[in-house]
C-alpha cells in the first residue's frame, strides 16, 4: 500500500483504492491508502503544531526546499509524465509539458519566498510611520481535481509553502499517484515535519474535516460548481478564508476574417486535446456565417484524421478519458445534444479498446453543428471531446453569445481585424482572453482565473497568488 504522509512520517490508511490506467484498465498503477477522518484530523493538527516554526522560518530555507523540489521535478520529467498519463490518460508529451510546468512554478515561487516585500508609509501624523507587510494565513487545506493530477497541487502547494503556511492537501481519489510524488519529493528534500501533509480520501470523509476543522484557516478548491458551494457555505459559516475554481462554459468565436488554419488549430486544441477535461476548454465555437461553412467542413476532416489511442504510445493525439463515469457522462450529453436537434457530424462513437487491443475508455471526438443557445450542450458543462457550432450574423452578436453563460473563466477569438481584437479583449465577460490562440494554456506567471461562476476569490498562479496564501498588516510606530 502507497502510503499517506502525515506529520513527517508515512501512514497507512483503514482502506486502499486501485489506481487504474484509464488507457488499460487490466492496469493497476498501485494500491493508494485511503485516510479517514481520524486520520485526517491528525494531519490538520500536524500542520497546526509546524505552523509556528515554518511562518517564522527564513526566505531561505522556504527558497531552498522550493528550489530543489521544482530542480527535481524539471530533471525527471519524462518519468514523472509517463506516470501522469498512465494514471489520468492525457498524452505523453501533454503530460511531460504538465510535470514541467509543475516544476517550473515551485522554481517560480522559490524565488517568490524572496521576494516578499512590503511598505514603509510615512503617517499624516508628526513622528509616526506605518509598515504594511505580509502575513501567512496559517493552515491552508487544498483540495485538488483529477485533470492536472501535478500542475494543480503545484501552483496551490508552492505559494503555500513559499509564504510561510502549512498544508494539508486531499487529491483526486482518481489520480493520486502524481501527488503522492509531489509529496515523496518534498519528504526526501527535507520539508519539516508536518509543515505538508497528505492525505488521499474520499471529499466526504477528507474533504469534510477540512471543511469543518477551525484549525483550518483556508481552503483553495479546483473542481465542480456543486462541491464549491459548499465549500463556500462551509467556510463563510466559520469564517475561513476560500478560494474556488469551478470551471466553464468557454466560447471561441471565429470571424469570417480568421484564417482558417489559425481557427481549425485553436479548436481542436481548445475542445479536444486532454480529452476536452479542462476548464479551460471551448466547447462552444460561435462561428459567423460567412465562414461557417468552410469551417466545419475544415474542422471535420481533422477531426476523422485525428488519432485517438493509448495515451503514452507515440502519435496519439486524444487519450482516453479519465474513467467509465465520465466516459457515461460524455456520452449522455451526446445524447441530449441529438434529442434536442443538433446535428452531429462527426465523432461520439465508443472505441472499445486501443490499437494494441487494450480495453480503456476511448471516444471519438464529437463535433455537433445546427446548435442554438439555448440547448443544453451550449449551457452545461461537459468536460469531454464534445464541442458545438453555434452560427451566428456578425461580431457583435458572437460576442452577446459569448457573454450569454453563468460562467466565466476562459474566451477565445480567431479574427486578423484589430478592431475585433481589441474590443474583444476589452468586452469579454472572462477571467482569460485568447487571440487566435486556443483558449487552453496559461503561462505559469501569470493570473489563472475567471469570473461569475468560475471562480471565486483571489486569482492563482504568479504573483497574485500572494492575494490569498497571505495577509495583510499595518503596523504603526512612533519615534
Amino acid at each position: 500500500m502507497i502510503q499517506n504522509l502525515i506529520a513527517g512520517e508515512w501512514v497507512e490508511g483503514p482502506r486502499a483504492s486501485r489506481n487504474i490506467n484509464p488507457s488499460d484498465t487490466r492496469d493497476v498503477i498501485g494500491e493508494y491508502a485511503q485516510a479517514d477522518a481520524a486520520q485526517a484530523r491528525e494531519a490538520v493538527a500536524a500542520a497546526r503544531a509546524a505552523f509556528p516554526a515554518w511562518s517564522q522560518s527564513t526566505p531561505q530555507q522556504r527558497f531552498d526546499l522550493l528550489d530543489a523540489a521544482g530542480s527535481e521535478i524539471l530533471a525527471r520529467r519524462a518519468e514523472l509524465g509517463d506516470l501522469l498519463a498512465r494514471e489520468e490518460g492525457k498524452t505523453l508529451p501533454e503530460a511531460i509539458g504538465e510535470v514541467a510546468r509543475a516544476g517550473n512554478i515551485f522554481k517560480f515561487f522559490a524565488g517568490e519566498a524572496l521576494r516578499v516585500g512590503g511598505e514603509s508609509i510615512p503617517s499624516v501624523r508628526p513622528g509616526i510611520g506605518v509598515e504594511v507587510t505580509r502575513e501567512p494565513l496559517g493552515v491552508v487545506g487544498l483540495i485538488t481535481p483529477w485533470n492536472f493530477p501535478i500542475a494543480i497541487p503545484a501552483w496551490k502547494l508552492a505559494p503555500a509553502l513559499a509564504f510561510g503556511n502549512t498544508v494539508v492537501m486531499k487529491p483526486a481519489e482518481l489520480v493520486p499517484a502524481s501527488a503522492w510524488a509531489l509529496a515523496d519529493i518534498l519528504h526526501r528534500h527535507g520539508c519539516p515535519k508536518g509543515v505538508f501533509n497528505l492525505v488521499m480520501g474520499r471529499g466526504s470523509e477528507v474533504g469534510a474535516v477540512l471543511l469543518d476543522d477551525r484549525r483550518v484557516d483556508a481552503i483553495s478548491f479546483t473542481g465542480s460548481v456543486a462541491t464549491g458551494q459548499k465549500i463556500a457555505q462551509a467556510c463563510v459559516a466559520r469564517m475561513a478564508k476560500f478560494q474556488l475554481e469551478m470551471g466553464g462554459k468557454n466560447p471561441m468565436v471565429v470571424l469570417d476574417d480568421a484564417d482558417l488554419d489559425v481557427a481549425v488549430a485553436a479548436a481542436v486544441n481548445s475542445g479536444y486535446f486532454s480529452t476536452g477535461q479542462r476548464c479551460t476548454a471551448s466547447s462552444r465555437l460561435i462561428v459567423t456565417r460567412g465562414i461557417h461553412d468552410r469551417f466545419v467542413a475544415a474542422l471535420t476532416e481533422r477531426l476523422r484524421s485525428i488519432k485517438v489511442d493509448d495515451a503514452r504510445k507515440a502519435g496519439t493525439e486524444i487519450g482516453p478519458v479519465v474513467d467509465a463515469s465520465q466516459l457515461e457522462q460524455d456520452l449522455a450529453y451526446i445524447a441530449i445534444g441529438e434529442a434536442e436537434g443538433a446535428r452531429r457530424v462527426v465523432g461520439g462513437e465508443v472505441i472499445a479498446q486501443s490499437s494494441d487491443g487494450a480495453p480503456g475508455h476511448y471516444l471519438r471526438p464529437a463535433l455537433f453543428v445546427d446548435t442554438t443557445p439555448e440547448m443544453r450542450i451550449n449551457r452545461e458543462e461537459i468536460f469531454g471531446p464534445v464541442v458545438s457550432v453555434i452560427a451566428v450574423r456578425d461580431y457583435d452578436e458572437a460576442l452577446a453569445l459569448a457573454n450569454d453563460t453563468p460562467f466565466g473563466l476562459a474566451a477565445g477569438i480567431a479574427t486578423t481585424s484589430l478592431k475585433h481584437a481589441t474590443h474583444f479583449k476589452r468586452h469579454a465577460q472572462a477571467g482569460m482572453v485568447m487571440v487566435n490562440l486556443p483558449t487552453a494554456g496559461v503561462d505559469y506567471h501569470v493570473p489563472f482565473g475567471g469570473r461569475k461562476g468560475s471562480s471565486h476569490g483571489p486569482r492563482e498562479q504568479g504573483r497574485y497568488a500572494a492575494e490569498f496564501y497571505t495577509t495583510v498588516k499595518t503596523a504603526y510606530t512612533q519615534a
